[in-house]
């Protein structure tokens, strides 16, 4: 018994559903009309139904018709898709990675790493928005996100690059005008400042073995940017969280002064997420594989 190949007709019946017609869809697939109609009525014997309705002036899809197109989804992108990858197997990448992170992480971490990344592969380049903003990647045509919360549309491949502990800090000046707090109820007696796009809104978590304390805050100082909060705390503005990396070099100088260290205020984990397109192109791929190299390799980002 002679088999019949499964994708024989499918391609012209595509065209014909995308372009509303036999002349369209022949010219679109550089073969004759004669051609798309007869591979279009092998299909429709194949399948045991008729999949477009044919008049002299309309050619429209049937009820299957439009099943069966809605079941082959992106068929055609899919193909493109996994011959550009096939090609691009043993190539070096290359092309343009387009890319968000936020602020804070991408001025002291991402930056200088983009600019060494982009001296090892000379094909390669980046546009890269930094911005706390999780943006959706679909709609703004992201290839990947570096993201501190996990946040996540469907869709999306998410791996963990690292985990930023938080550091509760202030001012030494400020701190000996107004006292160092001993206890985390101590804080209601201080000016802080808070970073005003944390999810859970004007709470503070402190956790310290078996005892968690949740505190509602009034902040004396709400900023969007961790850079902006740190500067913020060193011109004696008040006590704030961020994270380690922020604030080792001010601590180390003992401009800013760690408080209530043995009490836990929790951590920034940070993830790359890119769309889960199954054909995950090479620049991507490249990409996070550094990415994951230089996170695993820096002291202020643990891996766990």
């Amino acid at each position: 018994m002679k088999s019949v190949d499964p994708l024989h007709g499918v391609a012209a019946f595509l065209a014909v559903a995308d372009h509303h017609g036999f002349s369209a869809a022949a010219e679109a697939l550089g073969l004759t009309r004669a051609t798309v109609s007869a591979q279009v009525s092998d299909l429709e014997c194949r399948l045991g139904v008729r999949l477009f309705h044919r008049t002299t002036r309309l050619v429209r899809l049937t009820p299957a018709g439009q099943a069966y197109r809605e079941g082959l989804g992106d068929l055609p992108g899919r193909i493109d898709a996994a011959a550009r990858a096939a090609q691009a197997e043993h190539a070096a990448p290359e092309g343009r990675l387009r890319l968000s992170a936020p602020g804070d992480f991408g001025q002291h971490f991402l930056v200088p790493w983009v600019a060494e990344f982009l001296s090892l592969h000379p094909g390669m380049s980046i546009d890269l928005d930094l911005s706390n903003t999780a943006h959706n990647l679909i709609d703004r045509r992201l290839d990947l996100a570096i993201r501190g919360t996990l946040a996540v549309e469907p869709n999306l491949i998410t791996r963990r690059l690292g985990t930023a502990p938080l550091y509760l800090c202030a001012q030494a000046r400020y701190l000996a005008r107004r006292g160092i707090p001993r206890d985390p109820e101590d804080l209601v007696a201080h000016d802080l400042i808070h970073f005003s796009a944390l999810r859970r809104g004007r709470v503070w978590i402190f956790e310290r073995g078996e005892v968690r304390r949740e505190m509602q805050i009034e902040p004396r100082l709400e900023l969007s940017e961790g850079w902006a909060m740190r500067d913020a705390a060193l011109r004696g503005a008040g006590i704030c969280q961020l994270p380690n990396f922020l604030v080792t070099h001010a601590l180390r100088s003992g401009e800013l002064v760690r408080i209530l260290p043995d009490w836990s205020i929790g951590s920034i984990p940070l993830h790359a997420v890119y769309p889960d397109n199954r054909l995950i192109a090479e620049r991507v791929k490249t990409f996070v594989g550094f990415l994951a190299r230089k996170t695993k390799a820096e002291p202020d980002l643990s891996s766990g």
